[in-house]
């Protein structure tokens, strides 16, 4: 697949450029995302310089169990860092000053602190964080700012969830981690839940504006325009002649 060997050379040139001798440090969530992310940098940068870091929230079952899998099937480095006390600790911190944390709250403090926890061990391990997200979600939203949206570079935030997943096939994963059905691991949902409406039909309106479905059409835009700030690097007052 010809976009995969761009992607791969695109990363080597990037770390080149960007921290040359440096590691790749991706957060192994268990999802495809993450798995195909780091199949690509195994594939840019060599085994030894990838570096997968799982990052619980208690007990998360399966989805650690895929972690590790994956992390042995690429036979990279990995290790284990719960965020479970510390995301306690901060809402009960929160409840002992009179602070009701919201269910949004409750959903994206994990997705923050990973974030954290991250960028703590890279920068302890010579690394460059990747950022796993890809278009599809980025178009309606579905990222938690300064969580997973984060990132030092970023290969898939130009590809749909289609997409990503071919690349997945063209590095030669198995199936169970490229086709694993996306969720949040939060809300017990997965992600086409929550939409109300499948990534096949978004992939096909972000890249054809065709959607011949009048209710998906109307969340998907509704959604996009809600969002759209999460696209758009941060606004910021610019200082001019005038206004000194």
């Amino acid at each position: 697949m010809f976009v995969k060997d761009e992607i791969v050379k695109w990363v080597r040139e990037w770390f080149d450029a960007n921290g040359s001798g440096c590691n790749a440090v991706i957060g192994l969530s268990g999802g495809k995302d993450s798995s195909i992310a780091a199949a690509l940098c195994v594939a840019a940068l060599g085994k030894d310089r990838v570096v997968g870091v799982l990052m619980p929230n208690g007990d998360e079952g399966a989805d650690d169990a895929d972690a590790v899998e994956l992390a042995d099937f690429l036979r990279i480095r990995r290790y284990i860092i719960n965020i479970r006390k510390a995301n306690d600790d901060i809402l009960e911190q929160m409840a002992t000053n009179g602070i009701n944390p919201l269910r949004q709250t409750t959903f994206n403090l994990p997705a923050r602190l990973r974030m954290a926890s991250l960028y703590a061990v890279s920068q302890s391990l010579n690394g460059r964080v990747v950022n796993t997200c890809n278009l599809s979600e980025n178009w309606v939203g579905y990222s938690t700012r300064y969580g997973d949206d984060a990132g030092d570079f970023s290969p898939f935030s130009d590809l749909t969830v289609g997409e990503v997943k071919q690349i997945g096939g063209a590095l030669g994963l198995p199936r169970k981690f490229t086709d694993k059905v996306p969720a949040d691991g939060l809300s017990g949902k997965t992600d086409e839940d929550s939409f109300g409406f499948s990534y096949e039909t978004l992939d096909k309106y972000i890249r054809t504006g065709v959607c011949g479905d009048a209710a998906a059409k109307s969340k998907i835009d509704t959604l996009h325009q809600k969002n759209r700030f999460k696209l758009e690097p941060m606004s910021k007052f610019k200082m001019t002649e005038e206004n000194k």
